[in-house]
Formats: structure tokens, C-alpha cells, sequence
């Protein structure tokens, strides 16, 4: 479905336009690929995974205990499951925003507001709603400071999550320290793009540990592939690849918006701090911006069915240099 679309879609897009290789700068996957030392051909998979050393391994890695994390397969699996078993009446987005959050409310049906983040963000939700906030936001990429927001959220009594899916591509602190202070808080990592594997399916809800306990008691013994966990813990091993991820999405965010500013083609860049920039077009619409780009073979994001937004925008993901480059 277009309206719930999101970018990274290269198969479909190589056969729509008949093209063999594709540039894609539409994904906001990091380009850059963690160390891993590990043959998979000689992974025992001939009994059921145990978790106990990856859940370790991630509580220490985002500085919570073991028992304040729960393991998903994928940041979707994670936002459905925990719509359930909150049984959520009502929640309030802050858009524009991940669209996973509003088709996953539509689905299970749920009364949705939606609270335009860039013109009404201290907006009062519904009392006792759940509220989803998005830091570093999506499509733009701006890092929020939160604590205005957390008093007004708390007078409204809200459930609170916050979707921290970006926030390793920047030097910033996890809402992870409000933990103590906020009950009925969650906080959503999905480790899969900063370590550039979308195709390995792991979500991590970050809770106090009565609400994670909650969570567990109806979850399966086995929801993770030996494959999905042997990857990662590898990958959270190569201790150097996070600060080079940190200087390079910095020094190549600022080459690609200094090339977008070449073109003249755009209204307005928008401050990003995550790996992908917002542009808003000057003449074109996203579609007739992406037309001019198939003959090079480079895949932007189309933001027109985000919330709040037009086809005026589009979204340009943070690649190698030489990638980005194409577009000029």
C-alpha cells in the first residue's frame, strides 16, 4: 500500500524502470558494514537458540540491565506486540513519522491523533494515551530535546514510546536515564540500521522491568534465528565500527547537503542529525525529481504520503560520496 511505503525498495524499482543497477539513496541503512568474523556454515543450528549471552550482550551494550530489555524480530514486530499487549484505546503521533506507527493503529483499531511536530508540538495529547515520538525524527532527522515534552506527557498521564531508532548515527543521550523517573515509559532500538542488516530481524523494547515482565508473559520460548543473533553479537563486537559510523555520517551529511545546495533545486534543507536529509523541492514534485534521476539509476525516498508533508518532498539518505555524487 503507497500510503504505508517506505524507501529501500531496489527490486521493485530496478523493474519498474528497467535498470540493471541501482544507486540507492533512498534507504536510510547505514553504507557502512561492522566487522564480521564468523563462517555460517559452521553455525550449529541443530538445536533451539539460547538468548542468555545476547541479552547480556545488548543490555550492556545500551546500558540498562537484562532484565529491563525485551528481544523482538524486527522494530515492527516490536511496535505490533506492544500495541496489544498495552491494549492502546488511544495514541498520539507525532508526525510526520515512522508509518509503521499509524498502519499498526489502523490495523488493530486504534483511535489515532496526529500532533504536527514542526507547527504544534507542545499540543496537549488525549489523557492516557500513547504517545510515540520519534527521536532523531524521520523523514528530517532532528534531534529533539525532550524534557518540555516529558512534563506535558506526564500531566496527561500518558503511556510513552520513544523510537530511538536513529539516535546511535548521532552523539546524543537515550531517553533510557527518564526510565526512573517515568513509569510507563518504553523505548524502542532497532539495532538493524545502524548495523546495516534490514534483512536481520531484531527490535529491542527498553523498559522498567515490571513493564518488561508484562511484556514477556506472552511471548514465544523462540522468536530469533541462531542466524539473527550471531550476526549481531558479531557485529556489536567491532567496538571501532560505532565511532567510525559517528564521524563518517557526519562529514558525509554535510558533503551531500553542500551538493544538494549546488543543484538550486530545493526551498529548503532541513537540519538533519540523523544519516538521511530532507529536502523540500523549489518546481518539481517528488515523482518529477525522481524521473530525472532514473537515468543515472539513483533511488531518492517520495515523502508525499508521510503526515503533514506534500510531494514536494523528498528524502536523500546519507551514502558513500561517491554515490551521492550521481545526483549532481
Amino acid at each position: 500500500m503507497k500510503e504505508f511505503s517506505h524507501g529501500g525498495d531496489v527490486k521493485s524499482f530496478a523493474k519498474k524502470y528497467g535498470l540493471k543497477k541501482v544507486i540507492d539513496l533512498s534507504s536510510n541503512i547505514n553504507f557502512l558494514k561492522p566487522k564480521i568474523d564468523l563462517d555460517f556454515n559452521k553455525l550449529d543450528i541443530s538445536s533451539y537458540p539460547n538468548y542468555d549471552d545476547f541479552y547480556k550482550q545488548v543490555a550492556k551494550h545500551f546500558s540498562v540491565k537484562k532484565t529491563q530489555l525485551e528481544l523482538y524480530n524486527g522494530g515492527s514486530s516490536a511496535i505490533f506486540t506492544l500495541f496489544k499487549e498495552l491494549d492502546v484505546k488511544h495514541c498520539t503521533i507525532y508526525s510526520p513519522a515512522y508509518l509503521e506507527y499509524k498502519r499498526v493503529a489502523k490495523l488493530l483499531h486504534v483511535k489515532t491523533e496526529l500532533i504536527n511536530r514542526f507547527d504544534d508540538i507542545y499540543k496537549k495529547p488525549e489523557k492516557n494515551s500513547l504517545v510515540i515520538f520519534v527521536n532523531p525524527s524521520t523523514p528530517d532527522g532532528k534531534l529533539y530535546d525532550l524534557k518540555k515534552l516529558f512534563k506535558i506527557w506526564e500531566k496527561a498521564e500518558a503511556t510513552v514510546l520513544i523510537d530511538e531508532s536513529f539516535l546511535e548515527f548521532c552523539e546524543a543521550k537515550s531517553s533510557v536515564g527518564m526510565l526512573k523517573k517515568y513509569k510507563k515509559l518504553y523505548i524502542l532500538k532497532s539495532m538493524t540500521k545502524f548495523y546495516a542488516s534490514a534483512g536481520v530481524r531484531v527490535g529491542v523494547i527498553i523498559s522498567k522491568k515490571k513493564n518488561i515482565k508484562k511484556l514477556k508473559q506472552n511471548e514465544p520460548l523462540w522468536k530469533l534465528s541462531q542466524f539473527d543473533v550471531a550476526y549481531l553479537s558479531e557485529a556489536l563486537k567491532d567496538k571501532k565500527f560505532a565511532k567510525k559510523t559517528l564521524k563518517v555520517t557526519k562529514e558525509n551529511r554535510e558533503f551531500l547537503v553542500n551538493l544538494l545546495e549546488k543543484t538550486d533545486k530545493f526551498e529548503k534543507i532541513y537540519k538533519s542529525d540523523a544519516n538521511f536529509v530532507l529536502a523540500k523541492l523549489k518546481k518539481q514534485n517528488a515523482k518529477e525529481f525522481q524521473d530525472s534521476l532514473v537515468d543515472r539509476g539513483i533511488m531518492v525516498r517520495d515523502c508525499s504520503n508521510f503526515d503533514f508533508l506534500d510531494e514536494k518532498f523528498v528524502r536523500i539518505a546519507v551514502k558513500s560520496k561517491k554515490s551521492m555524487k550521481e545526483i549532481l
